[in-house]
């Protein structure tokens, strides 16, 4: 009896998916270690949460595979690309990175509408939302480095911008729970 409830497709497009998670974790990991080295131990604490909960988004795609009957698919992954050249180059790698990545999410959310696929369309909506909130905490970094220089950012201001990424959560509040009285 086949108990696979996940199509060739969208099985094959969640396990891409879920290399491309891992991706992100390395991608953030080698920024993170750039970061370090550079001295900036804010920026470097907050790649590194980052990069496990890009790990935790890999895990949770496998588990959902798993527990719909398919098959999981452990790939290589690719080397993350070059370090940054500073950190409005960094932060700004890491948008573009989330927009293609959100990109990515699209098309799954998609595949599963037309395939009529409710379990996996349901699941994919966390993504969907999650996706917002990594490009608006992306974008919101890059506009505190804009406004500290951008990338003629002095000693200062990096050093305050470092200081300020160590307690940075990475959680961003949902346009959905925006009122007039919680901005």
């Amino acid at each position: 009896m086949n108990t696979n409830r996940l199509s060739k497709t969208l099985t094959a497009a969640l396990n891409a998916q879920m290399t491309k998670e891992a991706h992100a974790s390395q991608i953030y990991l080698a920024y993170a270690a750039w970061a370090s080295s550079q001295g900036f131990g804010g920026v470097s604490n907050f790649l590194f949460r980052h990069a496990q909960e890009e790990r935790n988004h890999m895990m949770k795609i496998l588990e959902y595979i798993l527990k719909r009957g398919a098959e999981v698919h452990v790939t290589a992954i690719p080397a993350p690309p070059e370090n940054p050249a500073n950190i409005n180059s960094c932060f700004e790698k890491v948008f573009a990175h989330e927009v293609d990545n959100t990109e990515s999410v699209y098309k799954l959310v998609k595949m599963s509408l037309e395939e009529e696929d409710w379990a996996t369309w349901s699941f994919m909506q966390w993504f969907v939302k999650e996706q917002v909130e990594e490009e608006t905490l992306a974008l919101e970094l890059m506009d505190k480095i804009k406004v500290a220089g951008g990338e003629k950012i002095g000693p200062d201001a990096l050093y305050l911008l470092d200081k300020d990424m160590e307690t940075t959560s990475g959680e961003v509040k949902s346009a959905l729970e925006v009122t007039a009285v919680n901005p």
